[in-house]
């Protein structure tokens, strides 16, 4: 006679599925019959876990040795084994490189502009692109798109006497890096210069397509293009640069005009459609005499920064003043740091430059 309970593991027989009731797992079905099917759960995984086991979860997090100070000085008495790390100060400069040095594909264009002369926007440039130049490992160039005798040139030791227009007639002649430096000038820091003509004359015809043309060969080899405009926005180049430019930097001086020269500057920019190159602009208050006088600076920033992406300040520095040729190393520690600034948070955006550009394509 056979028992009540045998029937459940005939083939065929569901009642004990029904009843949830499976096989046990890897156990043959020796009744006959295919082996009865399982699915294994998938194990859950969590990111904690990983997190768990990672190098600084088990090693503690390793802190780089100081450079400097007297930090490096009781790291070294100590037969390094006292590592109190890299002070604030330092900790944040070294942020602010890698900022700057991060990895850029394609080339990224920097166009520096006022509305009122001697504010400093020609040194800004220079300096901007050395600070650049001096950090990054890849190649930085500086154009001189300014139809009044732009004096760019005059920032880094001459090296050529060719100008933008040398370049326009012989591009179609530049096929390597090695062509196009033949018309450039390299200071100290590795930013490169292409000069303007000398001639008023003939820099003034310098026109939208020859911007184009220019900027066409420069960035077949540079990672960075600054271009230093005109004072007059409504010069030939002008459109052409601003179609182009993936970040204005405007630049102003902490002089009542200067600051509402810059203002009227973004004021023309946003009645012409360049909207977006507002927002996302950068302005500048560049010190160029050794007092502010009655000014309110805190108030100009205040006005810039609800205007453009970031506001920096760059101090008066003695060496600046002198006009000539520039060298990173006689600048004052302060406006070295202005400029690392300066040059981060211009770098900020080279991500979103990268996603502009592929949306364009």
């Amino acid at each position: 006679m056979e028992r009540p309970d045998a029937a459940a593991g005939r083939p065929g027989d569901h009642r004990a599925a029904d009843a949830g009731e499976l096989p046990a797992p890897g156990i043959p079905n020796f009744a006959g019959g295919p082996p009865a099917s399982f699915a294994p759960p998938t194990p859950a995984v969590h990111a904690d876990a990983y997190r768990d086991l990672s190098t600084d979860a088990l090693l503690g997090q390793r802190k780089n040795p100081p450079t400097s100070g007297w930090r490096k000085a009781l790291y070294v008495a100590s037969f390094k084994q006292i590592n109190v790390g890299e002070s604030p100060k330092t900790t944040h400069r070294n942020n602010l490189i890698a900022e700057v040095s991060q990895p850029l594909q394609g080339c990224y264009r920097i166009a520096v502009m006022s509305l009122k002369g001697g504010v400093g926007k020609t040194t800004i440039t220079a300096t901007l692109g050395a600070t650049f130049a001096s950090i990054r490992g890849d190649r930085v160039v500086a154009v001189d798109a300014n139809p009044d005798r732009g004096t760019l040139s005059q920032k880094v030791p001459l090296e050529t006497a060719a100008t933008v227009r040398h370049l326009l007639r012989d591009a179609e002649g530049i096929e390597r890096y090695s062509d196009v430096r033949a018309y450039t000038s390299q200071g100290p820091s590795r930013l490169e210069v292409l000069a303007s003509e000398s001639d008023p004359a003939v820099s003034e015809a310098f026109s939208s397509d020859d911007y184009l043309r220019a900027l066409e060969v420069l960035e077949r080899f540079y990672s960075l293009v600054l271009t230093d405009c005109g004072t007059g926005l409504m010069h030939s180049a002008m459109s052409a640069v601003l179609s182009k430019a993936d970040v204005l930097v405007v630049i102003s001086s902490g002089s009542v005009d200067g600051a509402r020269s810059a203002s009227a500057t973004l004021d023309w920019l946003d009645a012409h459609g360049h909207q977006d190159l507002v927002r996302n602009s950068i302005a500048v208050i560049n010190a160029v005499r050794p007092r502010s006088g009655k000014v309110d600076l805190s108030k100009v920033v205040d006005h810039f920064s609800r205007r453009c992406r970031a506001v920096r300040l760059v101090p008066f520095d003695p060496h600046l003043e002198e006009g000539a040729e520039i060298s990173l190393d006689r600048l004052k520690p302060g406006t070295r740091e202005a400029l690392i600034e300066l040059a981060a948070v211009v770098a900020s955006d080279f991500a979103g430059a990268r996603r502009s550009t592929d949306a364009r394509a």
